[in-house]
């Protein structure tokens, strides 16, 4: 009987498991970020994503075989760069599209006239477009429950959860930091910077620092020399694209009005990478870390 016993546990806990394994999909109709409902009846196979934060969201809930089409700036992981492109992202080819045979096209809804052309064609379209953080991760939730990735997605949520959660409970009581992010600063008497809106407002604010574009009137803005010499930021964040600085702080130094800046000054002038503060995808969190370390060295060593 003991022995039974054992053989009983051991088969539940395999049957377990393998209902673990199992993908977890329900079919039905869903709601995208652009407000459509989208029926979907079986578990996507051939997924095309042209928006880089989609397909590293794609790769993170483990469902790169299935991605067969990607575009030219989807980058991350390495394996994505493998896919076949459907061309640029701003505006991917539809015939190449078509060409990958795909059951589902994730998109961001900024291409003009992408998805009601693929649609007229019998291809399913998803728009993933997230405003904020609790966006991100409810669009994570979203496309699990679309591809049968529920647990896997669950999984990530939780893990950016509770990254989160570090790094704003040891910001809460910090004094707060001046932070100045700039973009494409070819004119440094006008550099562009990200204001209310944008990502990178919100990971400066949950790291414990002040954005000083925070009031500004749109999501990217250029801010004027005048403006920036009276905030005086303590932290400069310089976006850096694909590994090369957009503004070195050699080049700073030699502007008469910029060196005079506190962060100048003090030596905080910092490149970060701009895919981990501007793809709304899992490795936003890898861009409030590196920020918040950056605001708060003391505190994030």
């Amino acid at each position: 009987m003991k022995r039974l016993g054992i053989f009983v546990a051991l088969l539940s806990l395999l049957v377990t498991m393998t209902t673990g394994c199992q993908p977890q999909f329900h079919p039905g109709t869903f709601t995208d970020d652009m407000g459509r409902e989208v029926s979907i009846d079986k578990i996507p196979q051939r997924i095309v994503s042209h928006v880089p934060s989609i397909t590293e969201t794609l790769f993170a809930l483990d469902l790169g075989e299935r991605v067969v089409g990607v575009s030219d700036y989807c980058n991350y992981p390495p394996e994505a760069g493998l896919k076949p492109s459907v061309g640029n992202y701003f505006n991917p080819s539809i015939e190449t599209i078509i060409a990958q045979d795909p059951d589902l096209v994730i998109t961001d809804g900024y291409s003009e006239g992408l998805i009601p052309q693929l649609e007229n064609l019998g291809v399913t379209c998803v728009v993933i477009n997230p405003e904020d953080m609790d966006g991100i991760l409810k669009d994570i939730e979203l496309l699990g429950r679309i591809t049968g990735a529920e647990g896997r997605a669950r999984e990530v949520i939780k893990s950016m959860r509770d990254r989160i959660l570090r790094v704003t409970t040891a910001a809460e009581d910090a004094p707060r930091v001046r932070v100045f992010y700039t973009f494409a600063t070819t004119n440094l008497s006008n550099p562009w910077t990200a204001g209310p809106g944008s990502f990178a407002d919100s990971l400066i604010t949950m790291a414990g620092g002040e954005n000083i574009a925070a009031n500004a009137q749109s999501a990217w803005v250029q801010f004027s020399i005048e403006a920036l010499c009276h905030a005086d930021p303590e932290v400069i964040l310089v976006d850096a694209s694909h590994g090369t600085a957009v503004m070195s702080e050699e080049t700073l130094r030699a502007h008469p009005a910029w060196r005079e800046l506190t962060a100048v000054k003090q030596g905080r002038v910092h490149i970060i990478d701009g895919d981990l503060v501007n793809r709304s995808g899992p490795r936003i969190v890898q861009g409030l870390e590196e920020i918040a370390k950056i605001i708060h060295p003391e505190l994030f060593e």
